[in-house]
């Protein structure tokens, strides 16, 4: 278990309540909702022993759909609701290559270092593991939005929105396979809820003709590890090469080269 750090002051904003309150107005509410649905469906058909989720921002189940029997919740902020275990998402308290299924849902945005998040992930999941990440897309409606909201520091405009291709570089990085991407929420961040329901017929068309400019990106990968070749493969393929280089004319012409003095 990693060390506690101090826990956060009664009104601060930090990244746990910062979003939780964002994620209970309508449009965090609706953004909420189609996260849980999108998970319900990526993690239908995974399996495995041990699945994993790193911090609950909002209080919609994204593990509800797995299989997984055996699940926890881990976090670095008290102020989380239904966590498992309090931790820091770059220090996780796991062993190495003991998870099955990882979901990060908005990690990235307001860590300090989303790189060393991402290393923590690679370090804990299993050769063949998944790994699920929502994060909010700069190139979108919210990133247009971030533009002219991120100077009064509110949630979620003050994080930093990574860019789903630079995401896929540092995931190909650290040696991890993309199997499915997806964009989801299409409609702009109103706070009146009137408003806002009488744009909800922009969801499916856009979702279709436009996902890339989602809201929310998602990236289902799974890590790869190199297969390491058996001793005895390796000194087979070895003799082979030894036998070949014997039956080649080269080595032909080196076996026919004779001592200067014979023949004399």
């Amino acid at each position: 278990m990693t060390e506690r750090t101090e826990a956060p002051r009664a009104g601060s904003a930090t990244p746990a309540n910062g979003l939780q309150g964002w994620f209970s107005t309508v449009a965090g509410a609706a953004v909420a909702a189609a996260e849980a649905q999108l998970a319900a469906s990526a993690l239908s058909d995974l399996f495995g022993y041990h699945l994993v989720q790193l911090g609950r921002p909002h209080e919609a189940s994204l593990l509800a759909g797995s299989r997984i029997s055996h699940h926890i919740t881990l976090g670095g902020n008290p102020a989380e609701p239904g966590l498992s275990v309090y931790a820091r998402n770059d220090a996780l308290p796991l062993q190495a290559a003991t998870v099955d299924v990882l979901v990060l849902p908005h990690g990235l945005e307001f860590a300090d270092d989303p790189h060393g998040v991402l290393r923590e992930a690679e370090r804990v999941l299993i050769p063949e593991g998944y790994l699920l990440v929502f994060a909010f897309n700069p190139w979108s409606l919210f990133g247009l939005w971030r533009l002219f909201s991120r100077w009064q520091g509110e949630y979620p405009w003050r994080g930093r929105f990574v860019r789903p291709a630079r995401l896929k570089d540092w995931l190909a990085v650290l040696g991890f396979e993309v199997v499915n991407a997806g964009g989801l929420s299409f409609r702009p961040p109103l706070r009146d809820p009137g408003w806002f329901a009488r744009l909800a017929w922009m969801e499916r068309p856009a979702a279709y003709f436009l996902p890339r400019l989602g809201n929310v990106y998602w990236i289902l990968a799974r890590k790869r590890v190199p297969a390491a070749r058996p001793i005895r493969a390796l000194r087979a393929r070895r003799r082979r090469l030894r036998a070949t280089v014997a039956e080649s004319p080269l080595g032909q012409r080196r076996n026919e080269i004779k001592d200067p003095d014979d023949g004399r």
